[in-house]
């Protein structure tokens, strides 16, 4: 059974070209890959894709720039196979990737997502430790030696309390994914709410701690533009007030009240204070305050 790896483009075409290699460099060939570009402006991007002589590969062009979300939908409807990933288009997969995901849903079929081992990467391709990073590994994020499977109100309060898991990385079930849909409004978090979504209707999670992943994280990603401004923060209080109401309609009322305190995403705003005091932006500080201290 192939893994479908969906790459929805938009990016670097350098960095989308490493991505590519890595999954060429499975130690199981047992992938198949569909890129969407949607419609970035160059045209390296076709002819690097049109001279890849390989059955497994598919190149798909938008006719318009749909946007990230559409991207993310498009590429969940065009899924053939039973397991499915949404690769990020400067990620790289470490060469055990579909084998260990592989495995895991062999070992695990209830499951509807899986959430690999993950590595961080910066733009060169260099190991980093960011102080997020570090608080998702030692206090939110499962501390397991083997693969666990994490389901209900538990799972909930781990991903409320901090969102732990690395969305690029993630196989789902394709079947379980389509269960649910990408909410609008939400492109920063998205993943989580749908994630939380699946979460809210029994879907499971194994958590395999096999590093198999390098997630890239640089400054001019879409997430770290957005704490500037403060419309990132604003993203995740309004999907806080959306979990909090849906956990409680659930019975959930440990999630409800994780996601009323989102920890981790107010200590987050506490470490960015004094940055925008030295920036001297009101907007920015006005909004590092608002998130760490408001409701």
């Amino acid at each position: 059974m192939p893994l479908d790896i969906f790459v929805p483009y938009w990016g670097d075409p350098a960095l989308l070209k490493e991505t590519v290699a890595s999954v060429f460099a499975q130690d199981n060939p047992d992938w198949l890959l569909t890129v969407i570009d949607d419609c970035y402006p160059d045209p390296s991007v076709p002819e690097y894709f049109a001279g890849i002589d390989d059955a497994r590969v598919t190149y798909k062009r938008n006719e318009t720039n749909k946007g990230i979300t559409e991207n993310y939908r498009s590429c969940v409807s065009q899924a053939t196979q039973d397991l499915m990933v949404i690769l990020g288009c400067d990620d790289v997969l470490l060469p055990n990737y579909v084998d260990v995901v592989l495995k895991a849903h062999h070992d695990f079929p209830d499951a509807a997502v899986i959430q690999p081992g993950v590595q961080v990467i910066d733009e060169t391709g260099r190991l980093v430790k960011s102080l997020a990073d570090s608080v998702k590994r030692k206090f939110v994020g499962p501390k397991t030696g083997s693969a666990t499977v994490l389901a209900g109100e538990p799972l909930a309060v781990s991903l409320l309390g901090g969102n732990w898991l690395y969305w690029p990385s993630l196989a789902f079930r394709t079947d379980a994914i389509r269960q649910v849909n990408f909410r609008d409004g939400l492109p920063i978090v998205q993943d989580l709410a749908l994630v939380m979504d699946m979460v809210l209707q029994g879907a499971s999670l194994v958590h395999v701690p096999t590093l198999a992943f390098s997630y890239r994280r640089h400054s001019e990603s879409a997430s770290a533009a957005t704490l500037t401004d403060g419309s990132r923060f604003a993203g995740d209080r309004e999907y806080a007030r959306i979990a909090e109401e849906l956990c409680r309609v659930k019975g959930w009322n440990k999630a409800a009240l994780a996601a009323r305190l989102r920890w981790t995403s107010r200590l987050h705003a506490i470490t960015l204070m004094p940055s925008a005091l030295l920036s001297r932006n009101p907007r920015a500080i006005k909004a590092t305050v608002r998130h760490a201290v408001g409701s």
